[in-house]
């Protein structure tokens, strides 16, 4: 177990799981060597993944009988996390990022500051980043500033530091991808920092890496969340 200074609040893990029966009890294996609380949301998937964590100790399984989103996701985690923590650590299933690095969006919350920390993904203009991301990425960070949010180098990053409840209490309306870009909007509207902080990320060159995002299906969903953002931030200034 690593040692950490917990002088900051409780924490513990979200892990949103859709269809990763191949990696995800390897990620909540190495997110419970930090000692924290693991809550893994099972969005509704139809492989093997209840399977695969459903005897794994000391976890605390939150299921969905349907797919619901990303978003909805984390925030059925976020509510069943905030009765025993005070701060939720997200992770993505499909094994990218290092959980060890939670301990870096730790030591990034400014002393006595409710913030969001976002993990910057380092790496991220590599040959063997998939062209989708590299340009969701810019597209994203583009698209939150014009909506009203605060200035980021990846408003994507899957793995975050939320400080609860008040995350949980932010309009957001996205319940898929959309809503890790809506709720840095959300959050800047309603004067809670947002910053960022280096993490590390994985991709593997022979293309393993699961993934659920589908490009035109998503710029879509993306485009039309945007598009509501900026017309509500057009309509408060007037």
């Amino acid at each position: 177990m690593i040692q950490q200074d917990n002088t900051k609040g409780r924490f513990a893990f979200v892990v949103p799981v859709y269809n990763h029966a191949g990696c995800v009890a390897h990620v909540i294996r190495q997110t419970q060597t930090l000692g924290f609380p693991v809550f893994v949301v099972n969005d509704g998937s139809t492989d093997n993944t209840a399977d695969e964590i459903k005897d794994i100790p000391g976890i605390r399984i939150i299921s969905h009988k349907k797919n619901m989103g990303k978003g909805a996701a984390l925030m059925s985690g976020f509510a069943a996390a905030a009765i025993e923590a005070d701060w939720a650590i997200t992770i993505d299933a499909d094994g990218q990022h290092y959980p060890e690095d939670a301990l870096k969006l730790i030591a990034a919350i400014p002393q006595g500051t409710r913030a969001i920390v976002v993990g910057t993904r380092e790496g991220m203009a590599g040959e063997h980043v998939p062209w989708t991301s590299r340009f969701g990425r810019k597209f994203s960070n583009f698209w939150v500033w014009l909506s009203g949010g605060p200035v980021l180098s990846d408003s994507q990053s899957g793995m975050r530091l939320y400080p609860l409840p008040e995350a949980i209490v932010l309009p957001t309306k996205a319940q898929r991808f959309q809503f890790e870009v809506e709720i840095l909007v959300q959050a800047k509207r309603k004067k809670l920092t947002v910053l960022e902080t280096s993490i590390r990320v994985v991709y593997n060159p022979d293309g393993s890496r699961i993934s659920h995002f589908r490009p035109f299906v998503d710029f879509i969903r993306n485009s039309l969340t945007f598009t509501r953002l900026i017309f509500t931030r057009i309509f408060s200034l007037r």
